[in-house]
């Protein structure tokens, strides 16, 4: 299957690629004989509303008219989450496949990050009631150094004799590694004990990245194994954070017995063609680079770029570092949740307090969630001491049911949004409020804004895109490179070294969050991370009560309120939506 044009988008572009730039590269992908094409769904459906401007629909629909009826197109969903951030309930989950099938896909790839079977079962028998092909997901990563319990072939076997014991219809098998980790033996291993386990004639499939550097092998052992398929992209979007690329795979098959059917000549065409459509677009360098100590701290492809995005909106890139150095310790006291999205989030976003506020001062409100069980089972429990501090700082107990059983419907309360904002309800509008809240509603009422990261500035002795450059001339020909790229009218200063290194830095100083008018005396409530304000919540003068919502902030990918921490009345609003703010800025004031 051809990743590059959602898989590729959401780990080389955090997903943020508007439809009228690629669609000609689509085609081109057809023409060379690729009939197998990731089309749409994780990051892919909100970013298009989020950041883009865009419905996800209507891209889908595009697609759909472009490759013509005969080319398979998959999407993918994350359980019980399908393609939002936070769980769904079963009118959503149901929605959700129903919207899907109606706007042209064949597949839809479902996992759940905590390899939960409940979270799947209910999600896969709405896939297939609608008459999609549902590709069931066992996940996989490799675990921090010391840890043991699970992500073995031991344990993912058990996970599939649980799908298959659920009885949950499904058209094949996918063994997803989001963070390129799992070493080739045990990608080898897991592969050749599924196949003994499955009919002859169950399709078994194998996806990686190659964040680490281990994609190419990952894929031999999956085949070597006994997968009949697996995940590649074209350049300029394979490699790194990405799927291997084509036609590397094709020269690590040579002299086996195994093939990929397709002709190499019309694959750079193809690839040509989708480099010239991405020419204009930012390429974060994280993005391209192998990161072998991802091995150490599994972060996935998918989110790194999104994550080190936000970081370089906040101006807190330089963390990133120690920001992956202490998720090995998240993960390990977490209890083994997969990572990948949204787990993988969570993971992030705890270590980023954890190096931001000092280790586990602050629990991120969705990993102290999953290790209370809200999300589902963990692999293995987690550490007491995480659950106790989780316990007592969101003030919740353990939970240990299912969690759609607490989940009220969906449809009625998006119904009603779209009643008092006198927007037209439909099954559309119905999902597109349902898994992107309020940036759905800003979309739907013309309200978006779009933040798409393209070179704005060239430089004025480059007459051709980097890609074009000719591989053997010499570095000492090149010289030192500066650029300025503006970014969501911010200018960033990027430096190409003669060795070819990368920098890039925000260009001058940003200004001051704005200050309150006068100097007024009460309680400041100060942002708890760096973020970006999507929503104001409360007015000037309204009053407040203890822990009442007062904005609703988004931070690495994910979104989340900031309460007030005492009753009164809002003296003071230092922030407008769409601001962006550090750590502890000043957010309202309450007296």
């Amino acid at each position: 299957m051809d990743t590059s044009f959602r898989d590729g988008f959401q780990s080389v572009f955090g997903a943020r690629v508007l439809t009228d730039d690629f669609m000609p590269a689509v085609k081109a992908s057809v023409d060379a004989g690729i009939t197998n094409i990731e089309a749409g769904g994780g990051a892919r459906f909100q970013s298009l509303f989020f950041y883009c401007g865009e419905s996800a629909f209507d891209m889908m629909d595009r697609f759909r008219t472009e490759v013509g009826p005969d080319v398979a197109l998959q999407t993918l969903a994350r359980g019980i989450n399908v393609v939002a951030l936070s769980q769904c309930p079963r009118d959503i989950i149901d929605l959700h496949a129903k919207m899907f099938k109606k706007h042209g896909m064949t597949t839809i790839r479902n996992f759940d990050a905590l390899n939960d079977v409940r979270n799947l079962e209910y999600s896969g028998e709405r896939i297939a009631h609608h008459g999609l092909n549902h590709q069931i997901v066992v996940s996989m990563m490799e675990l921090p150094p010391g840890c043991s319990g699970a992500h073995t072939p031991e344990f993912y076997m058990d996970r599939l004799k649980q799908i298959l014991d659920a009885n949950i219809p499904f058209h094949s098998i996918c063994f997803k590694d989001a963070s390129g980790t799992s070493n080739p033996r045990k990608v080898y291993e897991t592969l050749k004990a599924a196949r003994k386990i499955v009919s002859d004639d169950t399709i078994l499939w194998f996806h990686t990245h190659d964040t680490a550097g281990l994609g190419i092998s990952q894929n031999m052992a999956a085949i070597e194994g006994g997968a009949d398929g697996v995940d590649l992209a074209k350049s300029p979007v394979s490699g790194g954070t990405c799927q291997p690329d084509i036609l590397s795979m094709m020269h690590a098959m040579k002299g086996t017995d195994y093939t990929l059917d397709l002709d190499y000549e019309k694959i750079i065409v193809a690839s040509d063609a989708f480099e010239d459509a991405m020419k204009d677009y930012f390429f974060p360098p994280e993005a391209k680079m192998v990161s072998p100590k991802v091995t150490l701290s599994p972060m996935p492809g998918g989110a790194l770029t999104a994550n080190t995005m936000m970081m370089r909106d906040t101006g807190t890139l330089h963390l990133y570092a120690d920001v992956i150095k202490e998720m090995s310790e998240v993960v390990a006291r977490g209890g083994f949740g997969t990572s990948v999205t949204p787990v993988s989030q969570f993971y992030f976003q705890q270590a980023y307090l954890n190096v931001t506020q000092g280790k586990w001062k602050k629990i991120n409100p969705s990993y102290g969630n999953m290790v209370l069980g809200y999300f589902g089972r963990t692999p293995v429990p987690a550490d007491p001491e995480i659950v106790k501090i989780a316990s007592e700082q969101l003030d919740k107990p353990v939970f240990t049911e299912d969690p759609l059983d607490i989940l009220e419907p969906g449809i009625p309360k998006a119904t009603k949004i779209l009643q008092e904002n006198n927007l037209p309800v439909n099954d559309e509008n119905i999902f597109i409020i349902a898994s992107c809240e309020q940036k759905g509603l800003d979309f739907l009422q013309g309200k978006a804004i779009t933040n798409i990261r393209k070179i704005t500035d060239k430089p004025a002795e480059s007459k051709k895109p980097a890609a074009k450059t000719p591989a053997a001339a010499p570095a000492a020909s090149i010289g030192r490179r500066d650029y300025t790229i503006t970014v969501n009218n911010r200018p960033y200063n990027v430096t190409v070294s003669e060795a070819g290194a990368i920098q890039a830095a925000p260009a001058g100083v940003q200004a001051p969050a704005p200050a309150p008018a006068a100097e007024v005396e009460g309680t400041d409530v100060e942002a708890p991370t760096p973020g970006n304000i999507v929503k104001i919540l409360v007015e000037m003068g309204s009053s407040v009560s203890v822990d009442q919502p007062l904005v609703v902030m988004e931070a690495m990918k994910m979104e989340s309120e900031v309460k007030s921490p005492c009753a009164g009345k809002v003296l003071a609003i230092h922030v407008e939506a769409g601001d962006t703010v550090q750590a502890s800025d000043l957010l309202f004031t309450i007296g």
